[in-house]
């Protein structure tokens, strides 16, 4: 089969590889389409060199059909179509314990910490599928992930029906927030810099603002001087983790979602002053995954808006680049495409 390596040095190398039968408890999948994220951007960058050993097979956003069952796997049948939540946790560590093994202290989060969905059989733990609907495309349920993502950050800001909420960046991740903050019945206004999605988002039904003008003054118009009830930053751009809380109600919420590379400033002044809520928002849980196959599945989430385009798995490097240029919101890979000659 062939499997896309990352190789260091903003590579990815395509390459045959071996195809090994899935072990006891464990199914393979024939991986039919993967979605390219942020954090596959990071490892690309060498962001994640300290974590990642090369050469790894990366990816975890995905979908794909049952190729083989291992041994002792019950309740799974060849030609299933599944998506997989990639989060392998310890079950002892003290998050663990505590009822929060999706940010387990020893997570391995597959595709990252050990061998992810870019290659044409991919074996995972049985425990790890989720099943996925027959009137969902494979397409579409390549997004089942990075909507996950969005439904656990709307549910950690406690987002209620008629609140309303700042998004401030506008890629796939902040457009899966305002979607699902919407389908919650929240209300929703874009900050967005690029004039190209801020177009994109626009078309979609949202209010999109331009960062370079006075959104605050909007907000605050917008929400008759309140501020709004939660916001999400989505940007990873220190002026924007900067000037978050000033679109901030008193004791409204600011969720952290951008992965930020640094330490940021933030202005805790304004937190102390209007006793705001900040919360971080990492990865997903079982029901989000649950709720975001049912979000794709009737239509509230705009998958071929947000799916720029398909390429085959050799053009890996060229789908990784268009995103780091901001060419582009989603791109998915198809992964079966070439299989049959490697």
């Amino acid at each position: 089969m062939l499997a896309a390596h990352y190789a260091g040095n903003r590579t990815m190398a395509v390459e045959a590889a071996e195809q090994a039968p899935p072990g006891p408890g464990q199914v393979q999948i024939a991986v039919a389409y993967n979605g390219i994220c942020g954090t596959d951007l990071h490892i690309l960058n060498g962001h994640m060199d300290a974590r990642v050993t090369t050469p790894a097979v990366i990816g975890h956003e995905m979908s794909g059909t049952i190729a083989a069952l291992g041994d002792g796997v019950d309740g799974w049948s060849v030609g299933d179509p599944v998506t997989v939540m990639p989060l392998a946790w310890d079950g002892t560590c003290p998050a663990c314990r505590a009822g929060n093994s999706h940010i387990c202290q020893n997570l391995d989060f597959v595709g990252i910490d050990s061998p992810g969905a870019l290659q044409g059989r991919w074996n995972v733990d049985a425990n790890l599928l989720v099943p996925l609907p027959a009137s969902l495309s494979l397409q579409h349920a390549a997004l089942v992930e990075p909507t996950a993502v969005a439904v656990h950050d709307v549910r950690r800001a406690e987002l209620e029906k008629g609140q309303k909420a700042v998004v401030i960046g506008g890629g796939p991740i902040g457009v899966l927030i305002a979607a699902v903050a919407r389908s919650f019945g929240g209300e929703v206004v874009v900050i967005e810099l690029d004039p190209k999605r801020r177009k994109a988002i626009a078309d979609l039904g949202y209010t999109v603002l331009d960062p370079r003008d006075d959104t605050v003054a909007w907000v605050e118009e917008w929400t008759g001087g309140a501020g709004a009830d939660v916001v999400f930053e989505v940007s990873g751009a220190a002026a924007a983790v900067l000037g978050a809380v000033d679109y901030a109600k008193v004791r409204g919420t600011l969720v952290v979602v951008a992965i930020h590379p640094e330490p940021r400033p933030i202005n805790l002044q304004r937190v102390f002053w209007r006793e705001l809520r900040l919360l971080g928002a990492r990865v997903y849980q079982r029901d989000d995954f649950d709720t975001a196959v049912a979000l794709l599945a009737t239509g509230a989430i705009p998958a071929d808006a947000l799916i720029t385009k398909t390429v085959p798995l050799h053009d890996v490097q060229s789908a990784f680049d268009d995103l780091t240029g901001g060419d582009a919101m989603k791109i998915l890979i198809d992964v079966q495409a070439g299989q049959e000659t490697a």
